[in-house]
């Protein structure tokens, strides 16, 4: 594959400085190094709040800046081999691969202890300048520090966009520890959301519930398995909830908005001894009586953090048809248009998952 000097790709300089450029040069690789054509990158939340500034990345009074500029955006890549490094073994050109957003060090603690998604540097595709995403027509991957899986060559382009969110998404519902006997609310049916609900539904739940404030996203929370779907900004859910319970409130609350108003609406709706656990990315705190944690329901609260050991089962499952992606990806662009991409991707359109698409 004839590899060009230069490619077109975004380039963030600063929160108030991002820049698409026509000739941006190639990333230069070693013997150690992977470089793949991009196929497609989609836009997460967190790539949207990066840019609009948000402090756990460009830090603020209280914290440190984390990400480290100029750096190309985009986690939620996948392409096809171009080159292959001489000391890299397993892999060949032609073959399509994506990497988990995590680029673990593999010396820190959290690395030797197996927890690489913890890794304690915390290098992440597309905010660090040595670690560029795929919102570029090629990306470099150093393979050492790179969790690299294969893809299916006849998976869908579509399909192939949620591997890295739909990872996330049962992640995200494995720390939750569904069992047959509990009534689970999942709060947000964005991408995210809506991957954690196709796969939850497998996990056999008494009751999954779906809340969002999009009548769209609760019809597609159907689809994909939901028993029930409720609007809060129609219905008092946690009435419902408690209707439904017999007064003692849901097993298990996921959130996944990331709107401080769902966090108190799920701590209200847990039972006593329940289980809560938090997804998203935040661009507000939350104030919250943390007495309702301990003296009140001695609840689990659980986070959850990107997708470790998940990619594979996802692409399987993807695959053969359990987890659920009709409709998902549901707006293209090219990367020119990055500025709309940003838009729709936040969400004001009713879109779900908005990608670039490269030719």
């Amino acid at each position: 594959m004839l590899i060009p000097d230069t490619m077109k790709a975004l380039v963030a300089y600063s929160t108030n400085d991002y820049r698409y450029e026509e000739s941006f040069p190639v990333p230069e690789c070693g013997a150690d190094d992977i470089l793949i054509k991009t196929e497609g990158c989609g836009v997460c939340a967190g790539d949207i709040k990066c840019e609009h500034g948000a402090a756990m990345f460009w830090g603020d009074d209280t914290q440190s800046s984390w990400v480290e500029p100029p750096f190309i955006p985009g986690h939620e890549f996948f392409g096809v081999i171009a080159y292959v490094g001489e000391n890299v073994r397993g892999y060949e050109t032609g073959e399509r691969i994506t990497v988990e957003q995590i680029a673990p060090c593999g010396e820190c603690r959290f690395c030797r202890e197996g927890h690489y998604w913890m890794c304690q540097p915390h290098k992440i595709f597309g905010f660090f300048k040595d670690y560029c995403g795929g919102m570029a027509e090629y990306v470099r991957i150093p393979a050492k520090h790179s969790v690299i899986h294969k893809v299916p060559a006849s998976m869908p382009f579509e399909d192939a966009l949620l591997i890295e969110p739909y990872g996330c998404s049962k992640h995200c519902v494995d720390r939750a520890g569904i069992s047959n006997e509990d009534i689970v609310v999942l709060s947000g049916a964005g991408t995210l959301g809506l991957g954690m609900a196709t796969y939850a539904k497998m996990l056999n739940p008494k009751k999954l519930i779906v809340l969002d404030m999009i009548e769209e996203r609760l019809e597609k929370a159907k689809e994909f398995g939901a028993d029930i779907v409720w609007n809060p900004s129609k219905v008092d859910v946690v009435e419902e909830i408690m209707k439904l319970t017999e007064g003692y409130g849901c097993d298990i609350y996921i959130e996944a908005t990331g709107h401080p108003s769902s966090v108190i609406q799920g701590m209200q709706m847990i039972r006593k001894l329940g289980r809560f656990v938090e997804f998203s990315v935040f661009s507000a705190p939350t104030t919250l009586d943390w007495s309702i944690i301990g003296d009140r329901k001695e609840l689990d609260v659980l986070g959850a953090h990107l997708s470790p050991h998940s990619f594979p089962f996802v692409i399987e499952n993807i695959v053969n048809g359990n987890l659920k992606t009709n409709g998902i990806v549901s707006r293209l662009f090219e990367l020119k248009d990055w500025e709309t991409a940003f838009e729709y991707a936040a969400g004001k359109h009713g879109d779900f998952k908005v990608a670039f698409k490269f030719k």
